[in-house]
């Protein structure tokens, strides 16, 4: 009997998370290489679509999620002054019917705490740093910051827009800034002193949005997430703060449901909006990108996590009963049956007018990564 195929992920994020437990679904040894001492519960929400839902399904996960996320009637999206319907994008049991499976509002934290409890505390190593990584007739060996090393038949690089993977796979290639900012944050609804809000609003305005909704089925919590212009900023730590009177001035005339929101809110974070271009290819030999590594998205479609979930779930199918021989075609293979709708993707954020008219929201949500053709 041959031995399982051995799989090193680097990046425990929600990519290479649902990448190990897709991957041991189907029997395939892997470790997820995290260069974070500790994993950290991000004041963030998270739409996790039916399309990720799908996926999140197959690897056991969706009676955890139903249970700590909201389900929302809609995403709802209105004219930033008025606060005029321009289209509500129905979701709840409608959406459900349609699409199999929910539309979920989450804090991004318990998403990731979701994935990471379907991959044995064992599998995963935090605080190790990728420095190196360099294949041998053994494999492929990473060498890490600690001096530690580790040897596998492949390596699949999920460690986001800023990949150290890639780097070392095709050079380093700068971000680019897109010249606006995002605020974010969430907090407790008790703070709204018994004021409601929608289950989920994007209200645009001529130059910024801002999108609010619950993260908890019991309404106890809010999210808010901004994009606006501001050129000079160049921060991208997830962690850096913002000033919470700047967010109000920003916002100022906005709808009173915005208003009353960010009167609330205790305080932000703040962060520069980067966006690349999808790579010509995503693999060399054993070596993969998968997620924002390889085909990184603005997070105006809220699909940039779904895509990265959607991508293990392919690659899984990719290298189900594959030997190490064989690991380059699969990784072409998955490449070629994921290139095309990630790119649409890509675009179609990028572009920030998703549901701001009537939108035809099938071909993304109705998308099913386990059943979908693979490319011959």
């Amino acid at each position: 009997m041959a031995r399982p195929l051995t799989i090193a992920i680097v990046g425990a994020g929600m990519g290479g998370l649902a990448s190990a437990a897709a991957l041991r679904r189907v029997g395939i040894d892997v470790t997820v290489y995290e260069q974070a001492p500790q994993f950290a519960r991000l004041g963030a929400g998270i739409q996790i679509g039916c399309n990720a839902m799908k996926v999140l399904r197959g690897l056991g996960l969706e009676s955890r999620l139903r249970d700590g996320s909201f389900y929302p009637r809609s995403w709802n999206n209105r004219d930033w002054r008025t606060g005029e319907v321009k289209f509500d994008m129905i979701f709840g049991e409608t959406a459900e019917q349609k699409f199999g499976a929910p539309y979920l509002l989450a804090h991004r934290g318990d998403l990731h705490a979701a994935l990471a409890s379907a991959v044995p505390d064992q599998c995963i190593k935090l605080g190790h740093k990728l420095v190196g990584l360099d294949e041998t007739g053994d494999g492929v060996r990473l060498a890490f910051a600690s001096g530690e090393t580790a040897v596998a038949d492949a390596v699949i690089g999920a460690d986001g827009v800023h990949s150290v993977v890639r780097d070392m796979l095709f050079g380093a290639s700068p971000v680019q800034f897109t010249g606006r900012i995002a605020y974010r944050t969430t907090y407790p609804a008790a703070l709204l002193n018994g004021q409601k809000i929608d289950d989920c609003t994007k209200w645009w305005g001529e130059d910024r949005h801002i999108v609010i909704y619950y993260v908890k089925p019991d309404r106890s919590e809010i999210y808010l997430v901004t994009s606006q212009p501001e050129p000079d900023f160049r921060i991208e730590s997830w962690s850096a703060k913002g000033d919470v009177g700047e967010l109000r001035l920003a916002f100022a005339g906005f709808d009173r449901q915005v208003e009353t929101v960010l009167a609330a809110c205790p305080d932000v974070h703040k962060w520069a909006i980067v966006d690349r271009n999808s790579l010509e290819r995503w693999s060399d030999r054993n070596v993969t990108l998968l997620g924002d590594a390889c085909h990184p998205m603005t997070p105006y479609m809220a699909q940039g996590a779904a895509m990265a979930i959607e991508d293990a779930a392919v690659l899984s199918r990719c290298l189900d009963g594959v030997e190490r021989d064989q690991v380059p075609d699969a990784f072409r293979r998955f490449e070629a049956s994921r290139k095309d709708r990630t790119a649409r993707v890509q675009q179609t954020s990028r572009a920030n007018i998703w549901l701001k008219e009537k939108t035809d929201g099938d071909w993304v949500y109705g998308y099913d990564a386990w059943n979908v053709p693979l490319a011959a």
